[in-house]
């Protein structure tokens, strides 16, 4: 059994600020992203965030919480994939510290972003006739030298 609470400490003190020196924006956004992960885990599994252990963190609940974000917390996929990125760079540094989770991470770690839905253009397009140039263009023969 290995505790998922030390890793997750090194991760901020020692990947995010020291390593990569992140921004305190992006640090705050993983920050919540992971708050709102161990909150959604101890009110799907009834675990204590101290006691969780890196095969409770596994791919089905990890899905589950990513369609929590989209159906009850009614953030885009935009944002579902914002956090998702924030989960797979903790599961990126678990699996050099804990190779013994490796099936359990590289299941997460297969979890794809989803696709936005396509907006459509806020400005119509003209429609032009086939042929017609934007401008009339001089043609270069007969062109005087």
């Amino acid at each position: 059994m290995t505790l998922v609470a030390p890793t997750l400490q090194a991760f901020f003190t020692d990947r995010l600020t020291r390593q990569l020196q992140a921004s305190p924006r992006t640090i705050a956004s993983y920050r919540d992203t992971l708050r709102l992960l161990l909150c959604f885990t101890q009110e799907t599994t009834g675990k204590q965030p101290a006691k969780l252990d890196w095969d409770d963190l596994n791919e089905t609940l990890i899905s589950a919480f990513l369609q929590h974000l989209e159906t009850d917390r009614h953030n885009t996929a935009r944002t579902r994939n914002l956090r998702l990125t924030a989960i797979r760079s903790l599961f990126k540094y678990a699996a050099l510290r804990h190779p013994e989770h490796a099936s359990v991470i590289a299941q997460v770690l297969s979890i794809p972003p989803k696709r936005p839905p396509q907006t459509p253009d806020l400005v119509p397009h003209r429609r032009r006739e086939p042929g017609a140039d934007r401008r009339a263009r001089p043609s270069p023969v007969g062109r005087p030298t």
